[in-house]
């Protein structure tokens, strides 16, 4: 765009070398002639002016067809000047001479300033409309549903607006799981900018949705449009970053939303100026990832929770209408509400599906899909819930960290998982490398944990310190996954549903992880069942279980990870020496559990959990578990002895735990011939944590302590235990740490 700048400049200069030399008679002439020339000087400077804002003001806006006339028209006026300069050039002798009169030349000045005039007061206007039509569109309106009636988002939302007016406060994240409502919080955030009824704090607010796959042209090609900047086509993702650099520089104040955010952006790279540097500039980010906001350096995050059950039940009669309020219907969609987890995606998808719907038997249907979380039948489930918070899934990024995900949904619902146990099944899988010593497995089954949480995968449980839980829909999702894989990694979970029988059927060939945790099982079984990929089989809680049969367990030849935990069986089969890949075997809380077969053919066993058992005494073979990493025997009240060669054999042993139990340790005088001692504990080289009961405060000889600093932990019980609810328990701690 090639304005009249030289033109401008010198018409002055020109107009006066064309007159200077004029001398005229008539003294009214020449009065209204020099008049005409000093208006046109002082016009043309102000349509300079005009122009210059022109271009400063509306930037890349030429396409805009009010601005488009009137640069050309600008531009034509050189041609017109021109001409009126080059007659008055060509006839200066013959007027002098009286052929034309100075009135016919006063009148062409005075049409070219009247011209000029009036392209002066047209730019003015656009530039006035342009500069009104960029204050009452500073916010676009972003259509959604209100939160004004949700207690929990509308506090959200006034958090974000204080935050937004702190000056200290340059970025936020808005993060959560997949469906709980950020961009809508977001959205209502935008759409309260804009209604404010004070002075706009913003001159601009920029929405850009950056969804799953980055494109980073994409992004800022929606920071364009909403500025007015031209994009063009073969245009480099640079070039545009220096052009959105720039004005967004002479931007005084922005807010920039960028909505849907799945991994970090470069701002540099996008061209936009960084918070801390434009005063100006502040960023709200939505994001399923703690990561994501770490890796911003997001100044303050937004946590965004579930609905509680009363705006849950509020929204889903909203979505379902009055069907959801009739007499037989109302506990079904009160128990679907529940099932939806307060989570508002699944709870609008799930009552607009049931929209209408008055027979009780397609309500108690879809509860069934629910709870088996296999919602084929349902619409919208699948495909607008499911597959939605299956992206998290998919964006996991590690090694083995969507099996890792995936043995959490074996739990039943609304569960408080122990950390420490969830990483004794990875460890027993293979999903932790085992090559490093318990202790980091330990921490690394704590920053697994911890990712998994970040994403909005896992939430605290309770206690939070120690226990992580799945949401209910995130959970239905994780067996929706799982039960839908190849290649021998389905899961089958039928945990916490009170089922009093096991199904055979059920259990396939092809499946990998059986959870049929907390029910009312009574008996199992008896026939070899084939489950040849089986790794993992939890039957902890079904108190009513008193029997594992001999041929129950010939079914799984692959596995690695067995609980029996919290049963009331007394025995264990013989067949169980055949699973010779078993690498952790869970006894906890087994209370009629009195003896073990030999466990001398477990050669790979890890993890050995028999606390709270009625043990009497170790069984054969242990000696032999030289790949035993952790053995718990806590409150083993009825266990007599422990023999020497168990100390010497299990000489991978890392961790001992032993609190409560009846044996006590003590020095070699005091001890039966044939026990372990305190003093052979410095046997086991790899020993890192221990908590055991001593018969007596013990004074180790100096030789025969310097095993304690291998020690990460330790805890040291000293007195009797008490058998029943009278006596008085004298305990003292010699260390903890």
């Amino acid at each position: 765009m090639e304005l009249m700048s030289s033109v401008l400049g010198s018409v002055a200069a020109e107009i006066s070398r064309c007159f200077c030399g004029f001398i005229w008679s008539e003294t009214k002439n020449s009065i209204r002639f020099k008049s005409n020339f000093n208006d046109l000087e002082k016009k043309l400077e102000l349509l300079k002016d005009v122009r210059y804002k022109m271009e400063n003001e509306l930037d890349d806006s030429v396409s805009m067809p009010k601005v488009t006339g009137w640069l050309t028209e600008v531009e034509g006026i050189q041609d017109e000047v021109n001409s009126v300069l080059q007659s008055i050039a060509a006839n200066k002798k013959k007027c002098c001479g009286g052929f034309f009169s100075c009135c016919q030349w006063s009148r062409e000045l005075a049409k070219t300033l009247e011209k000029v005039q009036m392209l002066q007061k047209e730019g003015n206007s656009i530039i006035s409309m342009a500069a009104a039509n960029r204050k009452a569109h500073a916010v676009e309106h972003m259509p959604g549903p209100s939160v004004e009636n949700q207690s929990t988002a509308s506090q959200n939302l006034a958090r974000i607006m204080d935050l937004l007016n702190d000056d200290g406060v340059k970025s936020i994240g808005v993060w959560g799981m997949g469906g709980v409502g950020k961009t809508t919080l977001v959205k209502n955030l935008n759409n309260k900018l804009e209604n404010a009824s004070s002075a706009q704090p913003f001159g601009v607010v920029i929405w850009v949705t950056v969804s799953k796959e980055l494109d980073l042209k994409s992004i800022q090609k929606q920071i364009a449009d909403r500025l007015n900047v031209e994009v063009k086509m073969e245009e480099s993702t640079e070039s545009l970053a220096i052009k959105l650099f720039r004005r967004l520089k002479r931007t005084s104040k922005f807010l920039l939303i960028l909505d849907d955010v799945w991994k970090g952006i470069d701002l540099d790279a996008l061209g936009v100026p960084r918070p801390e540097v434009h005063t100006g500039c502040k960023i709200i980010i939505t994001t399923r990832f703690l990561d994501v906001c770490r890796q911003l350096k997001i100044d303050k995050r937004v946590n965004v929770q579930i609905l509680n059950y009363d705006e849950a039940w509020e929204l889903f009669c909203q979505n379902a209408g009055e069907v959801a309020t009739l007499k037989p219907i109302k506990p079904l969609a009160e128990t679907v509400t529940k099932k939806c987890g307060g989570l508002p995606l699944a709870i609008i998808i799930m009552a607009t599906s049931m929209r209408g719907k008055k027979k009780v038997e397609l309500w108690k249907d879809a509860l069934n899909e629910l709870q088996n979380s296999q919602p084929e039948n349902i619409l919208g489930i699948e495909d607008q819930v499911y597959r939605v918070l299956k992206w998290s899934y998919d964006s996991l990024q590690g090694k083995n960290m969507k099996s890792c995900f995936l043995v959490c949904s074996l739990f039943p619902e609304d569960f408080s998982i122990d950390i420490s146990e969830l990483t004794k099944y990875w460890l027993a899988e293979g999903l932790i490398d085992e090559h490093q010593t318990y202790d980091n497995i330990h921490n690394r089954g704590f920053a697994v944990a911890e990712y998994l949480k970040d994403c909005c995968l896992l939430e605290h449980g309770d206690p939070k310190e120690t226990t992580v839980k799945m949401h209910d829909v995130v959970r239905d999702v994780a067996i929706w996954i799982a039960s839908s894989l190849e290649h021998g990694c389905k899961s089958l979970v039928r945990s916490g549903i009170r089922l009093r029988r096991v199904s055979e059927s059920e259990m396939l060939k092809l499946v990998k992880r059986i959870s049929y945790m907390n029910n009312e099982i009574e008996r199992l079984p008896d026939c070899p069942i084939s489950c040849s990929e089986a790794t993992t089989l939890l039957l902890q809680g079904n108190s009513p279980l008193e029997i594992v049969p001999e041929g129950f367990l010939l079914g799984f030849p692959a596995l690695r990870v067995l609980n029996l935990g919290e049963t009331k069986i007394q025995r264990l089969p013989h067949s169980l020496l055949q699973q010779g890949d078993l690498r952790a075997l869970i006894l906890r809380q087994c209370g009629s559990l009195e003896e073990l077969p030999s466990l001398g053919g477990l050669r790979r066993l890890q993890v050995l959990d028999c606390s709270c058992t009625d043990l009497k005494e170790l069984p054969e073979g242990m000696e032999q578990l030289s790949c035993l990493r952790v053995l718990n025997l806590s409150y083993t009240k009825q266990l007599q002895t422990f023999a020497a060669k168990l100390v010497t054999g299990l000489s991978g042993l890392e961790v001992l735990e032993m609190i409560g139990s009846n044996y006590k340790w003590g020095v070699r005088q005091k001890m039966k011939e044939g026990e372990a001692t305190f003093n052979d504990l410095g046997c086991l080289e790899q020993l890192i944590r221990i908590s055991i009961e001593l018969e007596s405060i013990i004074y180790p000889s100096s030789e025969n302590i310097s095993w304690f600093g291998r020690l990460k932990s330790f805890e040291f019980s000293v007195g009797s235990l008490t058998h029943g609810g009278g006596g008085t328990n004298l305990e003292e701690k010699v260390g903890h740490y």
